[in-house]
Protein backbone atom coordinates (compact mmCIF):
# COMPACT_ATOMS: atom_id res chain seq x y z
CA UNK A 1 0.00 0.00 0.00
CA UNK A 2 1.44 3.69 -0.98
CA UNK A 3 -0.57 6.25 0.85
CA UNK A 4 0.05 9.80 0.30
CA UNK A 5 0.36 11.75 2.82
CA UNK A 6 0.64 15.36 2.52
CA UNK A 7 3.79 16.45 5.21
CA UNK A 8 2.33 18.96 8.43
CA UNK A 9 3.74 22.24 7.52
CA UNK A 10 4.88 24.99 10.40
CA UNK A 11 5.00 28.76 10.68
CA UNK A 12 8.37 29.54 11.89
CA UNK A 13 8.24 32.98 14.25
CA UNK A 14 10.96 34.53 11.70
CA UNK A 15 8.38 34.74 9.08
CA UNK A 16 9.08 31.40 7.29
CA UNK A 17 7.40 27.83 7.08
CA UNK A 18 9.02 24.66 7.94
CA UNK A 19 8.32 21.33 5.57
CA UNK A 20 9.30 17.95 6.09
CA UNK A 21 10.37 16.05 3.39
CA UNK A 22 11.95 12.51 2.46
CA UNK A 23 14.14 12.67 -0.79
CA UNK A 24 16.04 10.37 -2.54
CA UNK A 25 19.09 11.43 -4.12
CA UNK A 26 22.12 10.72 -6.32
CA UNK A 27 25.25 10.17 -4.58
CA UNK A 28 26.85 12.99 -6.52
CA UNK A 29 23.75 15.36 -5.16
CA UNK A 30 24.58 14.70 -1.42
CA UNK A 31 28.47 15.28 -2.45
CA UNK A 32 26.97 18.69 -4.11
CA UNK A 33 25.45 19.40 -0.60
CA UNK A 34 28.34 18.26 1.59
CA UNK A 35 30.32 21.11 -0.61
CA UNK A 36 27.43 24.10 -0.32
CA UNK A 37 27.65 23.33 3.74
CA UNK A 38 31.64 23.50 3.82
CA UNK A 39 30.85 26.72 1.99
CA UNK A 40 28.48 28.15 3.80
CA UNK A 41 30.03 26.95 7.13
CA UNK A 42 33.12 29.06 6.21
CA UNK A 43 31.12 31.94 5.00
CA UNK A 44 29.30 31.63 8.42
CA UNK A 45 32.60 31.25 10.56
CA UNK A 46 30.43 28.06 12.25
CA UNK A 47 29.13 24.70 11.26
CA UNK A 48 26.35 24.29 9.19
CA UNK A 49 23.67 21.42 8.24
CA UNK A 50 22.65 19.90 5.29
CA UNK A 51 19.45 21.15 6.28
CA UNK A 52 20.87 24.66 6.18
CA UNK A 53 22.45 24.44 2.81
CA UNK A 54 19.42 23.50 1.15
CA UNK A 55 17.60 25.89 2.49
CA UNK A 56 20.41 28.09 1.36
CA UNK A 57 20.91 26.96 -2.39
CA UNK A 58 16.97 26.93 -2.63
CA UNK A 59 16.91 30.54 -1.74
CA UNK A 60 19.71 31.55 -3.90
CA UNK A 61 17.74 29.64 -6.35
CA UNK A 62 15.03 31.56 -5.59
CA UNK A 63 16.57 34.73 -5.64
CA UNK A 64 18.42 34.01 -9.10
CA UNK A 65 14.82 33.63 -10.56
CA UNK A 66 13.24 36.35 -9.31
CA UNK A 67 16.18 38.33 -11.63
CA UNK A 68 15.28 35.93 -14.48
CA UNK A 69 15.47 37.79 -17.84
CA UNK A 70 11.61 39.02 -19.61
CA UNK A 71 10.39 36.34 -22.09
CA UNK A 72 12.20 36.47 -25.42
CA UNK A 73 15.57 37.31 -24.32
CA UNK A 74 18.23 34.55 -24.33
CA UNK A 75 19.09 33.07 -20.69
CA UNK A 76 22.94 33.17 -19.63
CA UNK A 77 24.61 30.74 -20.33
CA UNK A 78 25.43 27.67 -18.09
CA UNK A 79 28.45 26.82 -16.31
CA UNK A 80 29.52 23.62 -17.11
CA UNK A 81 29.63 22.83 -13.46
CA UNK A 82 26.27 22.72 -13.09
CA UNK A 83 25.82 20.70 -16.66
CA UNK A 84 24.33 16.97 -16.69
CA UNK A 85 26.88 14.29 -17.46
CA UNK A 86 26.16 11.79 -20.59
CA UNK A 87 28.22 9.13 -19.05
CA UNK A 88 26.97 5.88 -18.64
CA UNK A 89 25.28 4.99 -14.65
CA UNK A 90 27.92 3.20 -12.24
CA UNK A 91 27.08 1.40 -9.49
CA UNK A 92 25.91 2.49 -6.22
CA UNK A 93 28.85 1.84 -4.16
CA UNK A 94 31.24 3.68 -6.90
CA UNK A 95 28.86 6.39 -6.52
CA UNK A 96 28.98 5.98 -2.77
CA UNK A 97 32.65 5.95 -2.62
CA UNK A 98 33.46 9.02 -5.02
CA UNK A 99 30.43 11.04 -3.42
CA UNK A 100 32.46 10.54 0.17
CA UNK A 101 35.71 11.37 -1.37
CA UNK A 102 34.59 14.45 -2.47
CA UNK A 103 33.48 15.47 1.03
CA UNK A 104 36.32 14.33 2.51
CA UNK A 105 38.64 16.51 -0.42
CA UNK A 106 40.34 13.34 -1.15
CA UNK A 107 39.38 12.85 -4.91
Amino acid sequence: MNDRVTPPMQALPDGEAEISLVLRLPWEDVARLGQEAGRLASQMQRPVTLDEAVSSRLRSTRAAASHAKPAGEQPAAVPSSASVSSLPPRPPADQARQAIERINGSA
